[in-house]
């Protein structure tokens, strides 16, 4: 029967196999992870870095790099566009309301005040710093900024943003042999990146 036969009898290899569910299953999460922030699409893009570091496809970190890129900015998109309907509502929406509870008041006075000295560049900064995406367009929600000159200023940060994860999960993946220890130290990485600052300043603020 067909069905029991070996995946290299049927010319389909388990890696081949991998990159068909890989690819699309991290496509949507990224999308996920960009409208409710409980994904954690940095160490995401990390893992499937190491996991491209360890395949024969030549072009698997670029396909990575691709779709990871891709994902975020059409996940920030729709968050955006989601976010200006809230705006322009009388009683708002709960995607805009999701979007402000996600935005604490000094994080939103600064994106705000780097906003209007730099304008859409500091968007490319929003993606790298952590937990300063939403805040950040939040800003540029409550500055009327136009979808299409969000969109201008996004691409570039979530090239940036997409480039400095598959970096974290090359360094990981290429410091062991096996697979599953690349992806630890590079969860591990972006957990602690992304989890740093925020410890910081409940330090600073305790001691204080």
């Amino acid at each position: 029967m067909i069905l029991a036969l070996p995946f290299g009898a049927l010319g389909v290899t388990p890696e081949s196999t991998q990159q068909a569910v890989g690819y699309p299953s991290l496509f949507l999460l990224i999308v996920l992870g960009a409208l409710v922030p409980v994904v954690p699409t940095g160490a995401l893009v990390s893992s499937a870095a190491v996991v491209a570091v360890h395949q024969t496809a030549p072009l698997s970190l670029l396909i990575v790099f691709g779709v990871s890129a891709l994902a975020a900015f059409l996940g920030d998109i729709a968050l955006y566009w989601l976010g200006r309907r809230g705006m322009r509502s009388k009683n708002g929406s709960r995607w805009l309301a999701a979007i402000r509870d996600r935005a604490p008041e000094d994080r939103l006075a600064q994106a705000q005040e780097k906003l209007a000295d730099h304008g859409v560049l500091v968007l490319v900064l929003s993606r790298l710093v952590p937990a300063g995406r939403i805040p950040v367009m939040l800003a540029c929600l409550m500055a009327k900024m136009p979808l299409r000159e969000f969109a201008r200023g996004d691409v570039p940060a979530c090239l940036a943003w997409a480039l400095t994860y598959q970096l974290i999960g090359i360094l990981g993946g290429s410091l062991f042999k096996e697979p599953w220890q690349g992806v630890v130290v590079a969860v591990a990485l972006t957990v602690l990146i992304s989890a740093g600052p925020a410890v910081w300043r409940k330090v600073r603020r305790t001691a204080s």
